[in-house]
């Protein structure tokens, strides 16, 4: 048998610990000696100390622990449920890093207030393109639910185009619209390739349609170059810049992909706004 001092360092646990464990009846020593009140632990015990900790580190509480224990629960059947409390704390733990990285993509954005440099933006005619393209809803505007929508379009619809031996004629588009018949800021994600005019939308399988993106008299546009998660700094001086000369956009700006290499911080974009003229007139 093991003293207390012996069992917490074998089991890697503190002393006060394993007296707190036998103050509420999670962890009895096998024997207490009736003079001297010393606690004495076997190496057996050492496998409920194991549950204990794992299940305790696991976010259990230390009432949940031993309601799980009691039930004398086998190896097969403890080794699941912790298998499930981990997937759930991976998922908790990709949520807070998702939220972290909106909170830095907002903290640059900030940031960047006031020194960005707007001499790029230029004002142009969008000639009409043809297009094939897949769509899909996303629970908002936002970088961080458009970016899981439009991946896998893109990824699908490339896809579709390799197996079909059909060669894009230009740049990858994305462009979006309020999504109908939704609650909540919902928009409508579109996924798109320029194609020629031969092709058909049965040539690359359902669900793909054939559209033509109407041409636009005027637009502003800007080169963003990085990650899409990091739009927001060029998007919002955009932003700045159509209202300091008195135009507003007309809908969502369309995303060009001039450049989409496997590190995303060297990927190249160019917005595209279409505007007119604001209320008060401008340029």
């Amino acid at each position: 048998m093991f003293t207390i001092g012996d069992f917490a360092k074998h089991g890697r646990v503190s002393v006060r610990m394993l007296r707190h464990y036998d103050a509420i009846g999670l962890l009895r020593p096998a024997r207490v000696d009736p003079h001297s009140g010393y606690r004495h632990y076997e190496a057996a015990q050492l496998s409920r100390l194991n549950r204990i900790i794992a299940l305790k580190d696991l976010g259990f509480s230390l009432q949940q622990v031993g309601s799980i224990l009691d039930e004398r629960l086998d190896p097969q059947e403890l080794r699941g449920m912790l298998r499930l409390r981990r997937t759930e704390l991976e998922s908790a733990m990709a949520a807070a890093a998702d939220r972290l990285a909106q909170v830095e993509t907002r903290l640059r954005t900030i940031e960047s207030e006031g020194t960005m440099s707007t001499d790029d933006i230029v004002i142009k005619s969008l000639p009409a393109v043809r297009l094939a393209e897949l769509t899909a809803i996303a629970a908002s505007y936002a970088p961080h639910d458009i970016g899981p929508v439009i991946g896998p379009l893109f990824a699908d619809l490339c896809a579709r185009a390799d197996a079909a031996r059909v060669t894009p004629t230009g740049p990858g588009v994305a462009y979006y619209e309020d999504a109908p018949d939704q609650d909540g800021g919902a928009i409508l994600v579109h996924a798109a390739l320029p194609v020629a005019s031969a092709v058909r939308a049965e040539d690359l399988g359902g669900q793909v349609r054939i559209v033509v993106l109407p041409a636009v008299e005027r637009a502003a546009t800007v080169v963003h170059r990085g990650a899409m998660d990091d739009v927001l700094p060029a998007s919002q001086a955009l932003a700045r810049w159509l209202d300091a000369r008195g135009l507003r956009s007309v809908g969502y700006a369309r995303e060009v992909t001039l450049a989409c290499p496997p590190d995303r911080s060297q990927w190249v974009t160019e917005l595209q706004e279409p505007i007119a003229r604001g209320r008060a007139g401008g340029a």
